[in-house]
């Protein structure tokens, strides 16, 4: 729309979110006034036809057309030229993910700052991994989780000073695959405008139904649409965490539709309806009119109730871990007659712990002309609010090699958080040390070790930086990644020197000279034959071979020669032998001997029972 003769046009102070989501586009503009958000206007329209599947957008030109109406539409009003948005991607694409990783030293460390640092990003990495079905994938890190550290083995709360060899962290990192932020810009170029600050749904949605003031409080935002539910978790001042449920409002109208045969539109007129008239009437698809009691359309959908309570109650479980302190249900299907008190039931908690979102919206914004303790405008008011009052790091900008990073996440960030959220993992940012290699020549261990990494260029504003450093506004990240080192490797003309002239093979096959060696492999050599001689043969003396090493690893015997002049086994040597592939792991490994905990540098005695194997975690 062009600007016509008196329309302003829009200043910085002048807020415009727009919620786009699965049944209709919502827009609302207003300006921070004394600590607080003054909506001057609200447009909501909703889309013709399926445009968007779970808050995901499918069809752009259908979604821009609708966004496009809706802009108008406030700008008319106004006499105001709109130019930026603030926008929030749906909290019902996250992915989230469990992983472990572990850091092992061979002597006692302390955990510093950097230490842990290595040891999340790992765990993220490893995360992020999982969930990575193919090369072409690209997903955001949102936030994570630290679920449990472990100090050589024991749980600790935390491990920042503790000294121990083996450091191990479990996380639940939260994922935000690039499809959704991509289709988002692209609405917004369409209908002409651009993207002052970007945020997530659940986000949003508890900055303008939770306060600041009470998230020292394990408190719990569901925001309940029509395709999912987005739950966000806050304690101790912070949002801890994400999920979501695939149970939501249409659970409700699709039950309608089928007891009562109508189409959708009239399945959510009467599910609408249903607390607000005791006798609804309707016309099924055969064209027949009915009349029933509100009391009946309750009592047919309490099933679907029930199922959503349900849904809300085990995701909560299962990322909170236990009951919180109170829940917030937000959006359109948090009006769902008995609800609230299914919610309370499921979660066994008093009912009045259990709220419709709405009392708080007064806190951080006020309207002349609107009622805004409505629960179905938490997101789209409280992507506003979020902008307006700077409760979110995307409403400031910092540059990550001169480009404006992605921030999804509020309060305080490091470099390497912002690292994370714009693609980066673990490799990037500690570098990998080269594979090493290991193999057995003749009964002895013969080791090579990769080569160094080179470790990562970090510039916080021209000066060098940690990965810990704190990133203010305006701040400008030069970031150049890790490079991996070399892997170990050697042929056997390498191993064997240039005056070796005997036979060798390899896993009990003849190989030749340029064969590269691989770890676990064993290698066995043979002298030349002597030169004939016209002197009597003389018979060479008997050697009795020595007993083989024997013990038991994962369950099976293994026989080892023994070692030259005597030398000891180490749990290190039986490594190779493991059927593990050390250079590709990307989970913990335990080590056991006799049911006890061992170390890589441990002896081993005769008849000894080892395990080796990777960790096995409990199924979600």
């Amino acid at each position: 729309m062009a600007v016509l003769p008196g329309m302003q046009e829009q200043d910085q102070k002048t807020i415009f979110a727009l919620d786009i989501g699965t049944r209709s586009i919502v827009g609302i503009v207003g300006r921070e006034e004394e600590g607080r958000l003054h909506v001057l206007d609200i447009e909501m329209m909703e889309h013709g036809r399926r445009a968007m599947i779970d808050g995901q957008i499918e069809d752009i030109e259908q979604v821009a057309a609708i966004a496009g109406k809706v802009v108008s539409q406030l700008e008319e009003r106004l006499h105001l030229k709109l130019k930026h948005v603030c926008v929030a991607a749906a909290g019902r694409a996250l992915k989230s993910e469990k992983a472990s990783f572990m850091l092992e030293y061979s002597q006692a460390q302390q955990a510093t700052d950097e230490i842990v640092n290595q040891l999340e990003a790992g765990a993220v990495s490893a995360a992020e991994a999982a969930i990575t079905s193919d090369r072409d994938s690209f997903f955001y890190m949102v936030g994570y989780t630290a679920a449990q550290y472990r100090l050589d083995g024991y749980p600790m709360s935390t491990l920042r000073g503790h000294r121990g060899r083996r450091l191990e962290v479990d996380v639940v990192a939260t994922f935000l695959p690039r499809e959704v932020v991509d289709s988002l810009y692209t609405v917004v170029e369409r209908i002409g405008l651009e993207v002052s600050s970007l945020t997530l749904e659940p986000i949003a949605s508890l900055n303008a139904a939770i306060p600041v003031d009470i998230r020292l409080l394990n408190l719990v935002l569901v925001d309940i649409g029509a395709g999912t539910s987005d739950i966000a978790i806050c304690r101790d001042g912070s949002v801890v965490g994400y999920t979501m449920t695939t149970v939501a409002g249409d659970e409700v109208t699709e039950l309608l539709m089928k007891k009562l045969l109508v189409d959708f539109k009239t399945g959510e007129t009467l599910k609408i309806a249903v607390g607000e008239t005791d006798i609804l009437r309707y016309t099924d698809i055969m064209g027949l009119p009915h009349e029933c009691s509100a009391s009946e359309i309750l009592e047919l959908i309490a099933p679907a109730v029930q199922l959503l309570a349900k849904g809300i109650t085990e995701k909560i479980m299962e990322l909170n871990g236990n009951a919180p302190s109170a829940v917030f249900l937000a959006g359109g299907g948090s009006k769902l007659q008995g609800l609230r008190e299914a919610v309370a039931t499921q979660m066994q908690m008093d009912a009045a712990r259990v709220a419709i979102a709405g009392n708080h919206f007064e806190k951080n914004a006020f309207s002349d002309a609107f009622m805004l303790n409505d629960p179905e405008y938490s997101t789209p008011l409280g992507i506003a609010v979020s902008a307006a009052l700077g409760m979110i790091n995307d409403s400031y900008v910092v540059a990550l090699n001169g480009v404006p990073a992605k921030l999804f996440r509020s309060g305080t960030l490091t470099i390497r958080d912002i690292l994370l959220m714009n693609g980066c993992n673990y490799g990037d940012m500690m570098g990998r040390t080269g594979a090493n290699l290991a193999c057995t020549l003749d009964g002895a261990r013969k080791f090579f070790r990769g080569g160094a990494s080179v470790p990562p260029v970090i510039l916080l504003n021209g000066q060098q930086a940690e990965l810990s450093s704190v990133v203010n506004a305006g701040d400008n990240i030069q970031f150049t990644p890790a490079k991996p080192g070399k892997n170990a490797c050697c042929t056997l003309a390498q191993l064997l020197g240039d005056h070796f002239s005997g036979g060798v093979s390899v896993n009990g096959a003849a190989v030749p000279m340029e064969y590269q060696i691989q770890t676990g492999d064993v290698i066995v050599t043979r002298p030349a034959p002597a030169m004939p001689s016209r002197a009597a043969p003389v018979a060479a003396p008997v050697r009795r071979q020595a007993k083989p090493f024997i013990i038991t690893l994962n369950g099976e015997p293994l026989r080892l020669p023994r070692k030259e002049n005597g030398e000891p086994y180490y749990l290190m040597d039986v490594l190779p032998h493991s059927g593990l592939d050390f250079e590709r792991l990307d989970q913990p490994v335990d080590l056991y001997i006799n049911g006890v905990p061992g170390q890589f540098s441990q002896k081993l005695a005769e008849h000894d029972n080892v395990i080796i194997r990777c960790r096995q975690t409990p199924e979600p």
